[in-house]
């Protein structure tokens, strides 16, 4: 039987996301930030390719991007509902990294390969963080997918999308524990 990192199992087999809402200050400053990132961009890469950067937006940036969404959520012609809540992911957080997936032509690697690293690299920052002892939520959002928005706001590059908006900070309180699947349910064994 190998070695087990019992530490890392008991970890994986408790984490949970916590609200982006209930997160507040302090954040991570960029020097405690920085071993988070670097273990996020271990993930699985296949081909070496890096298909993925990241975006860290504090402070005025994310009040920019809040007061941005107003603008292109009304041009969209989305109601105040809908713009209040993508409005608030940004006005009310402190700290957001931007997992931004930035394929690579390749013939090797095919794009959805590199898509799914790009998700992998989501996963990785969000328990990285957790890890650290930070508080933290993978969301998105239409502005997230909004082309035009995160060309202009985010100066991501045509063939970019963001694959996720990680949120880190303090958590300022501990929702109770939701659901978690039923492995019986979503597994299929075979041995033949």
């Amino acid at each position: 039987m190998p070695e087990q990192n019992q530490a890392a199992m008991a970890f994986l087999l408790e984490r949970r996301s916590r609200p982006a809402k209930t997160l507040g200050l302090p954040v991570p400053d960029d020097r405690t930030l920085g071993p988070i990132l670097t273990a996020a961009a271990r993930t699985p890469d296949h081909g070496k390719l890096e298909p993925w950067r990241f975006i860290v937006l504090r402070d005025q940036a994310l009040q920019r991007l809040a007061d941005a969404i107003v603008d292109r959520g009304q041009t969209l012609g989305f109601n105040d509902e809908k713009i209040e809540k993508m409005r608030l992911q940004f006005a009310q957080a402190h700290l957001v990294a931007c997992v931004v997936e930035s394929p690579k032509p390749s013939e090797k690697i095919p794009e959805i390969e590199q898509t799914y690293s790009a998700g992998a690299v989501c996963l990785a920052l969000l328990n990285a963080a957790l890890a650290s002892g930070w508080g933290a939520n993978w969301l998105s959002g239409w502005a997230s997918h909004d082309p035009e928005f995160v060309q202009t706001e985010l100066g991501l590059k045509p063939h970019e999308r963001v694959a996720g908006l990680i949120h880190i900070g303090t958590e300022k309180n501990t929702p109770p524990e939701r659901p978690r699947p039923d492995l019986d349910q979503i597994t299929t064994w075979m041995t033949e």
